[in-house]
């Protein structure tokens, strides 16, 4: 990982710089530098001089100066030439990218520690001894983002997303699997869930209209501590798979806006089972057709109200009244009424709840 992290830093330096410059490892390997011809040279008399140097030395027409890090040498960087320049320019090159390893690897290490607790690899009583250790805020607010990949274009959907995000070390982006992708990311104090969708929407928005790729975000809870982090995820694992089954046409679907679908998805597959067949005695739903059920969403979307439904629909009114009539015949429910209408509404979602567990339903 440093090779490439020095490698692109030196590549975006070199014309800055003019001279050849690169990086040398522990094993006096040159792994990067702007001479491409000379990576994987060996100057391995240079690194027995640095040993234990903390300045620079002048060799063989090149100026060379170690990297320090807890007290001791790591990498040293070397620049062609000897003269007054060439040690100044080399200790620039030292100072950046010593300071530039320093972020990744503590970018590596926090992200690390993220992935670790949302798996829930962290014992309790260490997330905040790790927190402190890493200088990792614990008491700001965080929302855990899941992102199932339906499909992509031509970039790996885990690179554009972490692009996406400014590299200030408060958002982070892993993977957790093939085509998930998570990410935890910081708000402010007074943020809103109406804001916390936004946010998710903009991101799907984004990767379909600029890279092709289409996928479902669920949302966790808004969360204050470190150690909840994991119970976010979890909740967002909980909107992806309930939204599945209750708001298949939704891209974004947050844990907080569930509602009843959330109390479903928990209950043990038995209880739902007893509860189907008391509302839809007999097998009765199978005799409504599709048309009737279309009805039906479209009368519980427009509030109960047959007025609404049947502008909506393009339908006479009195048409709509026989087609509840028809389903008040045939389930002895009568959807204009309140009551009756929970609890056909209800066996629908349950009903769709077990479709989707491979129920016989």
């Amino acid at each position: 990982m440093s090779d490439r992290l020095f490698q692109g830093v030196i590549y975006q330096m070199r014309d800055a710089i003019g001279r050849t410059i690169g990086v040398i490892d522990n094993n006096g390997s040159v792994i990067a530098c702007s001479d491409l011809t000379k990576i994987g040279e060996t100057r391995q008399s240079v690194k027995e001089q640095l040993s234990y140097s903390t300045g620079e030395i002048k060799y063989d027409g090149y100026t060379y100066r170690p990297l320090m890090q807890t007290g001791r040498p790591s990498y040293i960087v070397f620049i062609e030439g000897t003269d007054m320049m060439a040690e100044k320019m080399s200790m620039v090159l030292a100072i950046s990218l010593n300071s530039i390893k320093s972020y990744h690897d503590d970018k590596y290490d926090k992200l690390s520690f993220v992935k670790n607790i949302i798996l829930d690899n962290v014992m309790p009583g260490d997330i905040y001894v790790k927190s402190k250790e890493l200088k990792f805020a614990t008491d700001v607010k965080r929302v855990v983002y899941l992102l199932k990949v339906v499909s992509s274009g031509d970039t790996a959907p885990y690179d554009l997303v972490f692009k996406m995000f400014p590299k200030n070390g408060n958002d982070f982006v892993l993977s957790t699997g093939e085509k998930e992708i998570v990410v935890v990311r910081e708000f402010p104090k007074e943020v809103t869930s109406a804001e916390v969708e936004k946010s998710a929407n903009t991101i799907a928005d984004t990767l379909a209209s600029e890279f092709y790729t289409k996928v479902y975000i669920g949302i966790g809870s808004i969360v204050d501590n470190i150690k909840d982090i994991a119970r976010s995820y979890r909740e967002a694992q909980a909107a992806l798979e309930v939204g599945r089954v209750f708001d298949n046409d939704k891209a974004v679907v947050s844990y907080e806006n569930l509602g009843i679908g959330r109390l479903i998805y928990q209950l043990p597959i038995t209880l739902c089972e007893m509860y189907l067949n008391e509302v839809f005695q007999d097998g009765c739903l199978d005799q409504i057709d599709r048309e009737t059920l279309m009805t039906i969403q479209s009368f519980f979307d427009n509030s109960l109200n047959v007025s609404e439904t049947s502008r909506k629909m393009f339908v006479h009114r009195n048409t709509l009244v026989y087609r509840l009539d028809k389903i008040k015949k045939i389930t002895g429910l009568d959807l204009r009424q309140f009551d009756n209408a929970i609890t056909f509404k209800v066996a629908l979602m349950v009903r769709s709840y077990l479709n989707s567990r491979n129920s016989k339903y």
